[in-house]
């Protein structure tokens, strides 16, 4: 009995050690480029999570406003690769006569002064809405933003002139393809294409699928298919394995569960690369404000050799963290985002 204990903890261990070094880090080489901040709808007024689902209104459960800029607008845009965004996502709706608009909900009701469907509408009667209607940090008590009106909804050709510089990952909310097709030659009319800009896509299967079409070499994945590869990649990276669900896919790495997934960082990194993945550091899973990086902290949990994605839900905080040589926030707006900071820190405890 001891002797067939003995062996079978030698076998254990062996099979350890051979684990241990396939999967070994720091055995790994330097990866290629550097950390690339995702500001999620640019800089925008972050909310309340709990309960959300597909309907929820959430303009009406936003924190206490630190600055005045509102999700999927020009001047939010242009804040965020200010900010130190290195790919600004944004959501696209198609208007009733054939165009791209930049806007997020599927109805109207929640956030701005009109009513019905988002996609029910032209571009003019997009343009005419007062965006900043629906936001409250009280529950409904008082609207810091209605009638100020300094913002519209924006064009596809709008938000690309307003990053010039700047790569944009477009966000499909719905499954209809025709959607990728009417994106696909509205970029391909600008100057740029979304190829030469580097822009990505990423939402349900139907529009992901048919945008490949058009942009091949774009990076284009769905939820289902970057969970897909998230899930497998936790259950077969030990081996050095890469599920070919994660083949020109995607990976979210939580950050407070780096430690489960295989070879982190640089090994993943380079299986990753070997299959034309990217990896994408997301914040806390169930986070309370999104699925991205609320504190400046939260960048100081990400290893220094890490050379990918990081999921930002507030670039308004944490891009000048990591590149204070382009914050360009002033005393006021300074102390307002901290005080912003210590109420957010204060609710976490």
């Amino acid at each position: 009995m001891k002797y067939w204990l003995g062996r079978a903890a030698l076998y254990a261990s062996i099979v350890f050690l051979i684990g241990t070094i396939v999967n070994a880090s720091w055995l790994t080489g330097k990866t290629r480029g550097g950390v690339r901040l995702i500001a999620h709808r640019g800089v925008y007024q972050l909310f309340d999570h709990a309960g959300v689902g597909r309907d929820t209104c959430t303009a009406d459960r936003i924190e206490l406003p630190v600055h005045d800029y509102q999700e999927n607008t020009l001047r939010s845009m242009q804040a965020a690769a200010r900010m130190g965004a290195d790919m600004v996502e944004m959501d696209v709706v198609p208007t009733t006569d054939g165009r791209i608009a930049i806007f997020h909900d599927w109805t109207l009701d929640c956030r701005t002064d009109g009513k019905g469907d988002s996609r029910a509408k032209t571009l003019a009667g997009l343009k005419a809405l007062d965006i900043g209607h629906g936001y409250s940090a009280d529950r409904g008590k008082s609207f810091p933003f209605r009638g100020r009106r300094k913002d519209q909804v924006p064009t596809l050709e709008e938000a690309v002139a307003a990053l010039p510089a700047t790569p944009i990952l477009f966000h499909f909310k719905s499954n209809d393809p025709a959607e990728a097709d009417l994106l696909a030659a509205a970029l391909k009319a600008v100057p740029e294409g979304a190829t030469e800009r580097r822009d990505a896509f990423y939402g349900p299967p139907a529009p992901i699928g048919r945008i490949k079409t058009h942009f091949p070499k774009a990076w284009a994945w769905s939820m289902a298919g970057a969970k897909a590869c998230t899930s497998d990649y936790a259950k077969f990276g030990w081996s050095g394995f890469v599920p070919k669900s994660c083949r020109n896919g995607t990976i979210f790495v939580p950050i407070n569960y780096q430690w489960a997934f295989w070879g982190w960082p640089n090994r993943l990194i380079k299986r990753m690369e070997s299959v034309g993945a990217r990896v994408i550091v997301m914040g806390p899973r169930d986070g309370a404000l999104g699925t991205g990086l609320t504190l400046p902290e939260q960048l100081g949990k990400v290893p220094s050799s890490f050379k990918g994605y990081v999921w930002v839900e507030d670039i308004w905080t944490v891009g000048p963290a990591l590149r204070p040589g382009r914050d360009f926030r002033n005393r006021a707006q300074l102390d307002a985002a901290e005080a912003g900071l210590e109420r957010r820190r204060a609710r976490a405890e």
